[in-house]
């Protein structure tokens, strides 16, 4: 049930023409008035309805709204108003990010009907930019895990074989992309949340430097971050830019304004330092196959012009330190819920959240202080590098309905086993992306990261800007079952 076709070329009298158009190109498209945004909205909400009951990628769809925000959109153009950079676009926004008027349920059945009254500030610059909203998007209970099932909305699939796991959290944004519902989406990411959905998925996701994207409401490890994920690089820095920016509504955010992504990205990588490492020196196992995919795919940065070298960080078992800060930061966040909730909530939330409330005093506190002292030696070993890859994750889309590959020993909450590579990025606040690598031989997408040093957002972007132009992935899309057959 899975398998993928080339686009051969889009005609404009087909919905293809713009379900699997980036934005960029909509955006122009409308520009120029050969399309209008209550196309591009149309399009949209067609092919969504043709795969959601297959994949399930929304929580809610908000058509009406959609459509009349398209047609004062296309007023707009006629008019001659000045423009958004993604003027009439459709994107979607993950349901743990604030939207007026509109149900965010955290992926939570305690949230069901928690209905905010105000757009958050990322909905805000949304808007300004002239986005239009066709539906929020699915996620795990309260955003606990990269997987993409909850209590509330059941199981998302991936559209490249629905037997399988989209990721998560940002699961539904990362569905809807690569199904061409949307060509972006908002998602977040705290441990890997964005770049596990994209990898598995297929497509493109940024997380940017903490603090480049406001994002109020943090948790206590203060290691969520909001981004993009998109089918092109370049779909994602116009998102990214609009994106960023201070507010005072976040003291963590950056007071910079971000740089021009969309303009600079074509600077290349030629003499840049690349270091690729398989396993960051405490990975427990990777996928074979997943390795050598994503080794083969760091010869383009050679073939761009830079250096790519082997290396084994020496950073000492990561993991051990978010086996303390997991639990604790969910009992801090959710724990009061456990009395009145627990039988609605995912039982691997919930061994989680009880393993928090059974760690000695002062753990949290510990794993902080332990964390700190790796971001300070992880910015050292980026003064002889200006980029480290390795794979996204450990292994291919697990099947849905598994919290740990098959062949793993089995744990109640235990996750972060397969992705070990996600995690040290938010610890030390660096921007990280995601990268189409390749196929396993099964079908399965596998995602390459790309980790730069602090506040190198816009580095981050040019790299994968230069792997995009000499492996382009943008022209794949999965076949669904009785809509692309």
């Amino acid at each position: 049930m899975r398998g993928r076709t080339h686009l051969k070329g889009w005609n404009p009298m087909t919905t293809d023409y713009l379900n699997f158009m980036p934005a960029a190109g909509v955006a122009t498209l409308i520009r120029q008035r050969q399309i209008s945004p209550v196309d591009a909205v149309e399009a949209a909400l067609q092919r969504l309805t043709a795969v959601e009951p297959q994949i399930n990628a929304f929580v809610t769809v908000t058509a009406e709204h959609a459509r009349a925000e398209a047609r004062r959109a296309e007023a707009a153009v006629m008019h001659g108003a000045a423009l958004g950079p993604l003027h009439g676009v459709p994107i979607t926004i993950k349901d743990f990010i604030e939207t007026a008027d509109v149900r965010t349920t955290y992926g939570s059945r305690v949230h069901a009907n928690n209905i905010p009254k105000r757009d958050s500030i990322v909905v805000q610059r949304v808007r300004s930019a002239g986005a239009i909203m066709i539906g929020k998007t699915t996620g795990p209970d309260h955003g606990w895990k990269p997987l993409g099932d909850s209590p509330l909305t059941g199981v998302t699939r991936n559209p490249w074989a629905l037997e399988y796991t989209p990721g998560g959290s940002s699961s539904g944004g990362a569905a809807g992309v690569a199904a061409g519902v949307a060509p972006i989406a908002v998602g977040s990411d705290g441990a890997g949340s964005i770049r596990i959905p994209a990898s598995f998925c297929g497509i493109f996701g940024i997380k940017p430097s903490y603090g480049r994207v406001p994002h109020p409401g943090q948790s206590p490890a203060a290691n969520s971050c909001i981004g993009p994920m998109s089918r092109t690089v370049l779909d994602a820095a116009i998102l990214l830019k609009a994106l960023a920016g201070s507010y005072a509504g976040d003291p963590a955010t950056l007071e910079s304004d971000p740089a021009d992504y969309p303009a600079l990205l074509g600077s290349g990588v030629a003499g840049r330092r690349f270091a690729w490492s398989v396993d960051l020196g405490f990975a427990r196992r990777v996928d074979p196959e997943v390795r050598d995919i994503c080794q083969r795919a760091t010869q383009a940065f050679v073939t761009a012009g830079a250096s790519v070298e082997a290396a084994t960080p020496a950073w000492g078992d990561l993991k051990s330190i978010i086996d303390d800060i997991w639990p604790a930061s969910w009992v801090g966040r959710i724990g009061h819920l456990l009395p009145d909730w627990e039988e609605q909530m995912d039982p691997g939330l919930v061994a989680c959240i009880k393993a928090g409330l059974e760690q000695p005093r002062g753990t949290f506190v510990r794993a902080q202080t332990r964390r700190i002292a790796f971001a300070e030696i992880a910015h050292r070993f980026f003064e002889n590098f200006d980029f480290l890859l390795t794979p996204t994750v450990a292994v291919p889309a697990l099947k849905v309905g598994l919290l740990v590959p098959e062949d793993w020993e089995p744990h109640a909450w235990d996750w972060m086993q397969w992705a070990p590579f996600s995690f040290p990025f938010n610890f030390s606040w660096q921007p990280a992306a995601t990268v189409p690598a390749g196929f396993t031989a099964g079908g399965l997408p596998v995602g390459l990261q790309i980790v730069g040093r602090r506040f190198d957002d816009l580095g981050v972007l040019q790299a994968a800007a230069a792997f995009e132009s000499l492996r382009p992935w943008a022209h794949l899309k999965p076949v669904l079952p009785a809509i692309d057959d």
